[in-house]
């Protein structure tokens, strides 16, 4: 059961990444299906900087703790919003669709990451791995609860803290009342003084960065720096844009949301005595739990339980 709870912990972690970072974007009203790519994308990234640090040493010993957490932070963080920042750049500026561009991100970032991998030494992916991934000393002396609850690399306990910080941000802070008012009526905002394209572009690039950790996370963390292909972090990315739904748009809720998510990706995996055709109906769960969440809220029309009113319309300002 401790490894059930652990592992549910892990997956999690990948998902709410990805479903915060979405939610950033989402209430400055812009709908990213980039996001599975902007993950890839920050997965290569990260995976180089591990690269580059530890290929300069002449032993994995060598390697510090901190200096291989920061760097490989700083490159996913970056090139993750790079490629947010190509989807700002069209959809906010150039006013494309969002949901073709959205499509289109996630399809150069799959193929973008898989060509980047290609070069990289991934020799040192496993002692690397090993390292990040490393739990709190104490962890294993405090038995199944120390496994479950400390027995985790530093990356989960930042994705947690980014969500509560998040939450905190949009709803007691100005600079979230403004996100906020840009994403239901950038019109409005826009009258009231406040500057809605850099609204945007700082919440997509933000949510963009964060969101590319969810990937990094997945490779060098939860299956310790095995290299798989970029279509697995893909599918992990639309599952975090199902979260964004479920969990209402509140990224506090989303640490519940993304561990029940896990939870159900995880049990197909150790229900003993089951066929692989159940196992996938099992996984489909999350997608189903989803669809029926969204169905209740349209019924129930709570302005709380909504999308942002703008949400996927490209904002013309001539047309105040």
């Amino acid at each position: 059961m401790t490894l059930f709870f652990v592992s549910a912990i892990s997956i999690a972690t990948v998902l709410l990444y990805g479903c915060v970072g979405e939610i950033i974007t989402e209430k400055a009203g812009h709908l990213n299906l980039g996001i599975p790519g902007i993950m890839c994308m920050g997965t290569a990234g990260g995976c180089l900087g591990v690269s580059l640090y530890m290929g300069q040493l002449s032993s994995p010993e060598q390697a510090s703790w901190f200096l291989l957490v920061l760097i490989s932070l700083l490159f996913s963080l970056v090139f993750a919003a790079a490629l947010g920042g190509v989807y700002a750049l069209l959809t906010v500026t150039l006013r494309c669709n969002q949901n073709i561009t959205g499509l289109a991100i996630t399809i150069f970032g799959n193929g973008a990451t898989n060509f980047i991998m290609s070069f990289v030494d991934r020799t040192h992916f496993d002692p690397a791995g090993k390292l990040i991934s490393s739990s709190l000393p104490f962890a294993e002396r405090l038995g199944g609860f120390g496994s479950v609850v400390f027995g985790h690399g530093i990356f989960v306990y930042l994705a947690i803290a980014a969500a509560i910080v998040c939450a905190i941000v949009l709803n007691k802070t100005r600079v979230g009342l403004h996100l906020r008012a840009v994403g239901e009526s950038p019109a409005t905002a826009d009258a009231a003084g406040i500057n809605v394209n850099l609204y945007k572009y700082v919440a997509i690039l933000s949510g963009s960065a964060l969101a590319g950790l969810g990937g990094f996370y997945y490779i060098m963390d939860y299956i310790k720096g095995s290299w798989e292909n970029a279509a697995t972090i893909e599918a992990f990315g639309w599952l975090a844009i199902a979260l964004v739904i479920f969990v209402l748009w509140k990224p506090n809720i989303g640490i519940l949301g993304a561990f029940l998510f896990g939870a159900c990706f995880i049990v197909a995996f150790v229900i003993p005595d089951i066929t692989p055709t159940q196992r996938e109906i099992i996984k489909m769960l999350p997608y189903v739990v989803t669809i029926v969440v969204l169905v209740l809220t349209s019924i129930r029309k709570k302005r709380e339980h909504q999308p942002p009113a703008s949400l996927g319309l490209p904002y013309f300002r001539e047309d105040r």
